[in-house]
């Protein structure tokens, strides 16, 4: 039985229970995966995006409860200090803790937008102005990185918390066919084409839950 478990609402459509689940992957924690059922009204309201506050997905690991994914990002680092979730360096360090924390509290009109769902392509997809400037916004944060540490992740040749944090706005990206230049298009890839990536995407296709309010005809 592993040390630890982390609770998430969906595969399908749970952004931060992807990023949560990428993490503990990424910094080689020994974890079981609890699936909340989507019949659960908390974690209907997440999904939803009408929850005042997220409580999954959620770690529990050494008599440690973590709810918050930065919280949760955070936590492996210090219990987990090789994982190498955050880069050696102090001054890069910074830079990857700002990206992930304006990915943590900011793109709502993205968020809203452009919902996570694996399971739908679009093609043609009509993005409102307030969304375009928070893409426009993720390609700025990407090719600076890209510039400063020469990729193919986004903190140069490794994964690290800010490639986590940033996965779920790739498959939005792929899934509502936004338009990107070569370098964003090739970070797309990379990252959906990662191992974790499919792992967790072949099991949101298994997903039975179906939530009709995400599921509409854009």
């Amino acid at each position: 039985m592993a040390n630890a478990t982390l609770t998430i609402n969906s595969r399908n459509y749970g952004t931060w229970s992807l990023r949560s689940w990428l993490l503990c992957r990424m910094a080689g924690l020994d974890f079981d995966t609890v699936v909340i059922h989507g019949d659960d009204p908390a974690s209907r309201a997440e999904l939803l995006l009408l929850s005042p506050s997220f409580l999954v997905p959620c770690l529990e690991h050494d008599g440690v409860r973590v709810w918050d994914t930065m919280a949760i990002a955070e936590h492996l680092q210090e219990a987990l200090p090789d994982s190498t979730l955050l880069p050696d360096d102090p001054v890069v360090r910074a830079h990857c803790r700002s990206i992930c924390g304006e990915m943590h509290s900011g793109f709502q009109d993205l968020r809203s937008a452009l919902p996570m769902n694996l399971r739908r392509k679009h093609s043609k997809f009509k993005v409102y102005s307030g969304a375009l400037e928070d893409i426009d916004r993720v390609f700025e944060i990407w090719r600076e990185c890209f510039e400063r540490y020469g990729g193919p992740w986004l903190f140069g040749k490794k994964q690290c918390m800010a490639d986590a944090m940033y996965a779920p706005v790739c498959a939005r990206f792929s899934g509502y066919g936004v338009d990107l230049d070569r370098a964003c298009a090739a970070y797309v890839r990379k990252v959906l084409s990662s191992p974790l990536m499919k792992e967790w995407v072949a099991a949101a296709m298994e997903e039975p839950e179906i939530f009709n309010e995400l599921e509409m005809e854009f």
